[in-house]
């Protein structure tokens, strides 16, 4: 039995409904359902009835009801005693210029209220760089898109972002499509293109989906800079596939950028959570992680990740 089913089970109780626990929880239904059904099975004993109202509690769903909620409220005491015990230490955490564009700020911020006596050390360089630097034991967590040269790392899916194809708008290099418009794939095959160098996850990704497709692409340069590659685009030099991100962080973005979702569903960049295996990790990075992936929860629910959707 774990904590989240039991939360998953009292906001069932609390709404009447799976669905809206479902939609309030920001879960797939068939995800909670199956929560739900595993710990009936580990309890032996029905919780839930549907009826024409809605979702109801058996009577033995209701005597667990008020113990789960005592046993939340505990939960919930005891990880506030936790956060006032002052953890202290120091934690490395890498991320990608555009993932840091979104999640850097807001990631220190609550870092520095949960956890203030924590020393944070923030890495922004391309995935390949983070990668070598979590196996050498520089980063205790990083966001990476390509975990194949993991070495005992611990793993977690965290979101998966939809691709633009972005362009200058005083001097572009393909015909202007409106935001709202997904342009598919093959409209790319004779766009000069921008991308950083193969050992970047976010190339490898876009490389692949072309290949997959039966065409190549056609390749202006390679740069393995952010700002060097925006600018490069703002300039009319060519255009980049890229998730949101790489234009959110700037104020004129929309003067100096056009951007156009790219409708094939294979065209989305995965990102996961990685970090040295739990028994190596401090306590300190252990809270970071949680931290992590709070934020980006909440970046994503809140509308503030364009593109973004969470892992399930």
């Amino acid at each position: 039995m774990e904590l989240r089913q039991l939360r998953y089970f009292v906001r069932i109780v609390e709404l009447g409904s799976m669905s809206r626990a479902a939609v309030d929880l920001d879960m797939v239904q068939s995800a909670l359902s199956q929560q739900i059904s595993r710990l009936e099975g580990e309890l032996s004993t029905r919780l839930l009835q549907r009826t024409s109202k809605g979702t109801v509690p058996t009577e033995a769903g209701v005597a667990f009801f008020h113990e789960a909620q005592l046993t939340l409220r505990h939960a919930d005491q005891a990880i506030r005693a936790a956060q006032q015990a002052r953890l202290s230490g120091a934690v490395s955490i890498g991320l990608s210029p555009t993932i840091a564009n979104v999640l850097g700020l807001p990631l220190v911020r609550a870092m520095r209220e949960r956890y203030p006596d924590v020393r944070l050390h923030m890495v922004s360089a391309l995935s390949g760089h983070l990668t070598s630097l979590l196996n050498a034991r520089h980063l205790d967590l990083a966001i990476l898109f390509d975990t194949h040269n993991a070495r005992r790392w611990s793993v977690m899916p965290l979101l998966e972002e939809q691709l633009f194809l972005i362009q200058s708008r005083q001097q572009p290099v393909a015909p202007y499509i409106p935001h709202d418009t997904p342009i598919p794939l093959a409209q790319l095959q004779q766009v000069p293109l921008i991308l950083p160098s193969g050992s970047h996850g976010l190339r490898s990704s876009v490389m692949a989906s072309f290949n997959h497709a039966g065409f190549q692409s056609q390749m202006a340069m390679e740069i393995d800079s952010l700002p060097l590659l925006m600018e490069a685009v703002a300039e009319g030099l060519g255009a980049t596939v890229q998730p949101w991100s790489a234009v959110g962080m700037y104020r004129d973005a929309a003067e100096r950028f056009q951007w156009s979702q790219i409708a094939d569903e294979s065209v989305r960049r995965k990102a996961a959570l990685c970090s040295l295996s739990d028994d190596e990790l401090s306590p300190a990075a252990l809270a970071a992680r949680v931290v992590l992936m709070d934020c980006a929860r909440q970046l994503v629910h809140c509308g503030n990740w364009v593109g973004a959707t969470l892992s399930t």
